[in-house]
């Protein structure tokens, strides 16, 4: 049966986003005219220098995506769910600051060469909408204007593009929260249904934000490809009426995208999770590579045949676009499972709060269980989790200055489990999630 949301509830959670979105867009930055752009050939990325390319990439999940378990929150796990928790703690003055020094610090030069000091040649970089487009009353007077593009996203954006031009990294830029949503769950940040299919205006921008991106990225070697949906299309979704509209949606993003930039390579998620890859046919342009996501798997054939066929039967190219938050062993045996079967692979996630299972994981700051618990109750204020809001404040300036690498915790056993030739003994001796 599909889903028919309450014209209510969806008023009320896509009205105005919260604080954390607002500021204006700079201007575009200059393409490198040093490596030329990486082209798909069959099953397989090709230089401009006519070697393979093989995706070896981590993800930078949390920051311009914010997720509430990577805050260790159990009820307010969207971003505008967790960006309410922290304005209800410290108000709406420090809870902006907050956002401006958390965009600033989850990322910084110093993470980008450790990532690639550490062996990756790639970093897929989740975006939220809201932090590139300039929100409007969804069924307001202006709900029919041409969208605009605003925000301190562009700047960050461009900022680490241009960190990575200087590792030698290429960027894989994947819209993880689309205009409406368009998996049904938390991280998309929408209402629990994938409007993205249902509503044409957010139809129109998200093709508008991949437009302007595309635009300004155009030519730039950096970036390796654009990711065009995250997760499409959850299992709790009508998949009857969605997965058969998902493929001629991509085929509208993407005559969109090459009318602006023809050269970039354009990554296809599958639905449900990214694992329900047999809703393609054979591609339909040129440059495309198909996306599945797997956690938690066995690490045999077994577990990847329906990529493995998929990718025969058409001559496509896969990437397994996100895995990990498992042992070291787990992940060390997957990611050498996918590069036998010639799939390149990029890992979720780079950092994280508290967990051995990532690359630097950050150490908490006294009385973050404090926070938490405000991410888990209903309705939650500094006094209910035994704080008053300087205090609350002093546990999160704590936590923006725990951020950098240099004060987290680097876990080299998960480094080794993904770019070490063999995996260390003690690394399979040292305590897993």
């Amino acid at each position: 049966m599909a889903h028919r949301p309450a014209r209510r509830a969806i008023l009320a959670a896509l009205a105005a986003l919260p604080l954390w979105l607002a500021a204006p867009a700079p201007a575009a930055p200059a393409p490198d005219p040093g490596a030329g752009l990486i082209a798909v050939e069959g099953r397989h990325l090709i230089a401009a220098d006519g070697t393979p390319f093989a995706i070896r990439g981590i993800a930078l999940g949390n920051w311009l995506m914010p997720e509430g378990y990577m805050f260790k929150f159990k009820r307010h796990k969207s971003p505008r769910a967790i960006a309410g928790v922290i304005e209800a703690l410290i108000g709406p003055d420090d809870a902006r600051e907050f956002w401006r020094l958390f965009r600033d610090r989850y990322v910084t030069r110093a993470d980008i060469a450790l990532i690639r000091r550490a062996g990756f040649n790639t970093v897929r970089i989740p975006l939220h909408y809201g932090l590139f487009l300039d929100q409007h009353d969804p069924y307001g007077a202006d709900a029919d204007q041409p969208p605009s593009f605003g925000g301190p996203g562009w700047a960050l954006l461009d900022r680490v593009i241009g960190w990575c031009r200087a590792e030698g990294l290429r960027v894989i830029i994947d819209l993880h929260a689309a205009p409406g949503g368009q998996t049904g769950v938390n991280h998309d940040d929408g209402v629990g249904y994938p409007l993205v299919f249902y509503v044409p205006r957010e139809q129109r921008r998200t093709e508008a934000l991949w437009v302007e991106l595309a635009r300004r990225y155009r030519g730039d070697p950096t970036v390796l490809g654009y990711e065009l949906l995250n997760e499409p299309i959850s299992t709790y979704s009508d998949l009857d009426t969605l997965n058969p509209a998902l493929e001629p949606f991509y085929r509208r993003l993407a005559a969109a995208i090459r009318a602006a930039d023809p050269d970039h390579i354009l990554f296809l998620p599958a639905p449900q999770w990214g694992q329900t890859i047999g809703v393609f046919g054979p591609p339909f342009a040129p440059n495309l590579v198909y996306v599945y996501h797997q956690f938690w798997s066995t690490t045999g054939p077994e577990a990847i045949q329906d990529y493995i066929n998929f990718a025969n039967r058409y001559q496509a190219a896969v990437l397994v676009g996100e895995a990990g938050e498992a042992t070291d062993q787990w992940n060390d045996e997957f990611r050498r499972l996918n590069e036998r079967f010639g799939f390149g692979w990029s890992f979720w996630t780079y950092k994280n709060l508290d967990t051995p299972s990532t690359a630097v994981s950050i150490v908490p700051p006294p009385g973050w269980d404090r926070i938490a618990r405000a991410g888990s109750i209903a309705d939650p204020t500094p006094a209910k989790v035994g704080l008053d809001r300087a205090g609350a404040k002093a546990i999160l300036w704590a936590y923006l200055d725990a951020l950098t690498p240099d004060r987290a915790r680097i876990n080299a056993c998960y480094l080794d489990s993904l770019t070490a030739a063999t995996l260390p003994a003690a690394c399979r001796e040292r305590p897993q999630p």
